[in-house]
């Protein structure tokens, strides 16, 4: 899904909730994106839409010794939209730490607002991306979601591809060791092996049928890789090295974008 595609009134929802949350937060959003199956490119017919925004504050809410105000806002609109935003202090934070879901955030093929200084943040914080950090989270949602909803004779597909699609990506960062590309399809195309590729298309066509909690019979490829890929790349993310970048210029990144750098 491109953002060209992506129009009607659902996106002018987002908007018009980003620039409420703006003027009754008293915030800046700099990056806003579509985050989940929307974004992956496998959503349900009724699937909700799932807003992810990076914001920032008037410099004189840092400045202060007051105590803080939160560094997440939640506004939740309704069972169909769900819109969560990070301060920009808490984005770089993570960054630091190689936070896996920022990284995904910055990729989102579906983008609802980019400004500038978000592109100069995305500038300073993409080498920040950790291959061991992403790996190690990527193969705690795979073991999970196994564990909790693929045990039985009829499983949801959507469960499957929950667990598919972060394997799939620890196999992209072993063998490319970049960020995995959000697009379930370019993930497919990067990662997945020939033989793979029909039992995952088989999936997906029946996955656009169904909705979220509908159930199908098990897919035997789907289980044997998925077994297989939690197995191998537990133990590739273990020999991987870690990483220790420097806070300076994440640090410059936040007073660049607050104006006093």
């Amino acid at each position: 899904m491109q953002y060209k595609d992506f129009v009607g009134d659902a996106r002018d929802l987002v908007i018009n909730t980003l620039g409420e949350v703006e003027r009754t937060q008293n915030v800046r959003v700099l990056y806003a994106v579509e985050s989940g199956s929307r974004a992956w490119g496998f959503a349900s017919p009724d699937s909700d839409y799932d807003v992810r925004f990076i914001y920032v504050r008037h410099v004189d809410d840092y400045l202060t010794l007051r105590p803080r105000r939160k560094d997440t806002i939640e506004w939740i609109v309704d069972e169909t939209l769900d819109v969560c935003g990070w301060d920009l202090s808490k984005t770089l934070q993570l960054a630091h730490k190689g936070n896996l879901f920022l990284f995904e955030w910055a990729n989102s093929p579906v983008v609802y607002k980019r400004t500038d200084d978000w592109n100069a943040v995305w500038e300073v914080v993409r080498p920040y991306f950790s291959p061991k950090a992403a790996m190690h989270s990527y193969l705690g949602i795979a073991s999970t979601t196994k564990k909790e909803f693929l045990g039985g004779d009829l499983v949801r597909y959507k469960k499957y591809l929950y667990a598919l699609r972060p394997l799939l990506a620890c196999k992209h960062i072993a063998e490319q060791g970049t960020i995995p590309p959000v697009d379930f399809g370019e993930l497919v195309a990067s990662a997945a092996d020939d033989e793979l590729i029909p039992a995952i298309d088989e999936l997906l066509q029946a996955k656009v049928r169904m909705n979220e909690k509908d159930e199908g019979p098990r897919i035997a490829a789907i289980d044997e890789f998925i077994a297989n890929a939690l197995a191998t790349y537990a133990g590739v993310a273990n020999e991987l090295a870690g990483t220790d970048h420097p806070w300076e210029p994440l640090e410059h990144a936040f007073l660049h974008t607050l104006g006093i750098a």
